[in-house]
């Protein structure tokens, strides 16, 4: 029962995290009167699909197969490390696009570096969590 509310309290903060991002790149944009592409519009979907979708379908997935041990909630830090990381990426680049700041080579390494572990911490949870859930669907 724990891991339904879990589940289900995951799904809201990255609702209302996409619609306060949505919010934010739609009105820095405006402020800031940049009317060209940005990574900040990354960060509404992100939040959506692989915060509240993602935790949605862990929810149902828990409730037919109970799939969730201990080991689950480790990845599940880190699922939410990653993705939150990667989000900073967005958000970080997004803000010196809308600036007009062009990061020197160090600076844009080191970003995509860091975004890069966000995905990769993303990617790992994923493949764990789908194995966790395929053992418990084969029981």
């Amino acid at each position: 029962m724990k891991m339904k509310r879990y589940f289900m309290n995951s799904s809201l903060l990255y609702t209302v995290l996409a619609m306060v991002f949505g919010v934010f790149y739609r009105e820095f944009t405006k402020f800031n009167s940049f009317m060209a592409p940005t990574k900040l519009s990354f960060i509404h979907p992100h939040y959506f699909v692989l915060g509240m979708v993602f935790f949605l379908l862990l929810l149902i997935l828990e409730k037919q197969f109970s799939f969730s041990t201990e080991k689950t909630k480790k990845i599940l830090v880190a699922y939410h490390v990653g993705l939150n990381i990667a989000v900073a990426g967005f958000l970080a680049r997004g803000i010196m696009q809308v600036w007009d700041i062009v990061p020197s080579k160090a600076l844009d390494a080191s970003l995509s570096g860091i975004a890069g572990i966000g995905h990769v911490l993303l990617g790992v949870s994923m493949i764990l969590i789908s194995l966790q859930i395929r053992k418990s669907v084969a029981e």
